[in-house]
């Protein structure tokens, strides 16, 4: 044991996530195999054994001290304002780290000095939530290997490159961080990329995609767009975020067009049946489009309401009062462990 700075950070946000915790830190344990590094656990406030759990492990455990400031990107700013190591690898507590990932990114970013992080490819094992079923199928150029404009599901990045830009996650954020942070990057010069080890397995919330919509609503998670925009007003990634959330905006554009075609259609219909026939043709259509384009009933209805929340959650989050993203979180240490020399065993 040594305290001499740390190669590597590998930071785990986590919420509630005792099924999962104690698998997200093995991975992580084992994948600092034979490297100098450390784990710390962010936990926002869990009211389940996640902590209880963590604390049989040799890794940094640092809390929330207010549930207030709980938000996605509060909880990776947490640990990183933690952290020492040359290179911060960031995951959740519902995710396996893939020994074989850490030693391909290092080597990446070591061989590529305009690269400012590096993910890999993400399994989502989540079979039976919609939402997760249809990010599975989802065609985003973002998840394939190759350069890309931000690393969902975490990566490895360059600790320099991260002080560049003055922070890890904006703690303002309830969503949307990892864009956020990619696009703050990019604006300074930093490239991203992919590369084709796999990284990430991905547990999301199992059950019902419905209430995970409700949840995303009362969480703020439906509030992301509005919060990544208000963000990005002034900055040099202004531009870069309006690009990156145009099909976002047009698709709320065109919810907004929907919602005021439903409201003005009995005003400019000529009977009570027309009224009628009109509002069912105008309430079934974008349900009928999206079953048609994603050749399931299931998808298309879920897309589509999984729009107007996101299309209504885009106004709290533009006038959300915002907290400086780079001052220190108010927290408290759990539990300190000194990095190991060599790897990171279990207690």
């Amino acid at each position: 044991m040594h305290s001499a700075r740390p190669n590597v950070s590998i930071i785990i946000k986590a919420l509630n996530e005792e099924r999962h915790i104690a698998a997200a830190i093995e991975s992580a344990i084992a994948a600092l195999e034979g490297v100098h590094g450390e784990i710390i656990l962010a936990d926002s406030l869990s009211t389940d054994r996640t902590v209880e759990i963590a604390a049989k492990y040799p890794v940094k455990i640092v809390s929330l001290l207010r549930a207030a400031d709980r938000s996605c990107g509060a909880g990776a700013q947490l640990a990183y304002q933690y952290s020492a190591g040359d290179y911060v690898c960031l995951i959740d507590g519902d995710m396996r780290l893939h020994r074989q990932f850490l030693p391909a990114a290092i080597e990446f970013l070591k061989t590529h000095s305009h690269f400012a992080g590096v993910g890999g490819i993400i399994i989502e094992c989540e079979t039976e939530n919609l939402e997760y079923v249809k990010r599975a199928n989802d065609k985003n150029s973002d998840l394939r290997p190759g350069e890309v404009t931000r690393l969902d599901c975490g990566g490895l990045f360059r600790r320099t490159a991260i002080q560049s830009v003055g922070y890890l996650s904006d703690r303002n954020l309830h969503g949307g961080e990892e864009f956020e942070l990619g696009a703050r990057l990019r604006a300074r010069g930093w490239k991203l990329a992919r590369i084709p080890v796999v990284s990430i397995d991905h547990h999301g919330h199992s059950g019902n995609a419905y209430a995970l919509l409700r949840r995303r609503w009362t969480a703020g998670f439906a509030f992301s767009n509005g919060e990544i925009l208000r963000a990005s007003v002034g900055t040099k990634a202004f531009l870069l975020v309006l690009r990156k959330l145009r099909w976002d905006l047009f698709l709320s554009t065109s919810v907004y067009a929907w919602w005021l075609s439903l409201i003005a259609t009995p005003f400019f219909a000529t009977g009570l049946l027309t009224a009628m026939a009109g509002l069912t043709v105008l309430t079934a259509l974008p349900f009928a489009v999206m079953a048609f384009h994603c050749r399931s009933g299931r998808i298309g209805i879920y897309s589509v309401l999984a729009w107007n929340v996101y299309a209504a959650g885009i106004w709290p989050g533009l006038l959300r009062r915002r907290v400086d993203p780079a001052a220190w979180i108010e927290s408290i240490v759990i539990r300190d462990v000194i990095p190991t020399g060599h790897q990171v065993t279990a207690a």
